[in-house]
């Protein structure tokens, strides 16, 4: 009897460890730097901790990558080849795309590090720069990007993005509420988390392991299908206001404008 109560126990443990690392996963980094020695010294050594890294040396191509990898953290060299640094944070910005931006470059004057903070950076490294400083930096930017509650979780559209307005709702990035026709939406702290990510991509879906990472951040101990919960919950609240929550088999969820 002692030996079966035993087996059991391990089993919930090794059942709960799963759960545990299913849900726990790599920081994703997107790096936009022209110099493929520092690129892959970089990947390397990011691999090495645990860190995924998608490379991108060319200015033109980097918006592409960054709307299609959804990364956690961007690093951007801001001298790259056809398109400058700043210009395509700038282009990054105005699309709604408020990933945290780490800006590594040669340009070290306090009039650059201004400018790179202003166009939308998070925060700035010169080069050369320490790789533990640079790791700290890269963990603490993702931990902002899903917060540390669901509230803060929901606000993927940054600290300092626009405002994003789809099918008569808007949100900003200084309150935490949405607003439908101008009125404020009655919403639970995990709705509104649901919601402002899904605004951040009207009428393209997200994967419901995505959304319950945003709205449930290093919440362990809660079952997956919660997520669903919050989704039929936050349904109803939208019904009125001309904006549906649509279901994507296989895929996920999206916003969808009825009027």
């Amino acid at each position: 009897m002692r030996r079966e109560a035993v087996n059991r126990l391990s089993a919930r443990l090794g059942e709960t460890r799963g759960r545990l690392s299913a849900r726990v996963r790599a920081v994703r980094i997107l790096l936009i730097e022209d110099n493929e020695a520092m690129q892959t010294t970089l990947q390397r050594s990011f691999e090495r901790r645990g860190i995924h890294v998608t490379g991108c040396r060319d200015g033109a191509r980097a918006l592409e990558r960054w709307q299609a990898g959804s990364p956690d953290v961007v690093l951007l060299d801001l001298s790259l080849p056809g398109v400058d640094g700043l210009d395509v944070l700038a282009a990054a910005r105005r699309s709604g795309l408020a990933t945290p931006v780490l800006i590594l470059t040669a340009r070290g004057t306090v009039g650059d590090r201004i400018l790179g903070l202003n166009s939308g950076a998070d925060d700035y490294l010169p080069k050369p720069f320490d790789l533990d400083e640079l790791e700290a930096r890269v963990r603490a930017l993702a931990r902002r990007k899903t917060g540390e509650t669901g509230r803060d979780a929901g606000r993927e559209v940054g600290h300092d993005g626009p405002a994003i307005e789809f099918g008569g709702l808007r949100c900003d990035s200084h309150s935490p509420a949405v607003y439908a026709r101008g009125e404020p939406l009655e919403l639970a702290p995990r709705e509104a988390a649901l919601l402002r990510a899904l605004l951040v991509r009207p009428g393209q879906a997200l994967a419901k392991e995505r959304l319950f990472e945003l709205v449930f951040p290093g919440e362990a101990d809660v079952q997956a299908e919660a997520i669903e919960v919050v989704a039929y919950r936050l349904r109803k609240k939208l019904a009125p206001t001309g904006v549906r929550l649509v279901t994507l088999r296989g895929l996920g969820y999206l916003l969808k404008a009825t009027e």
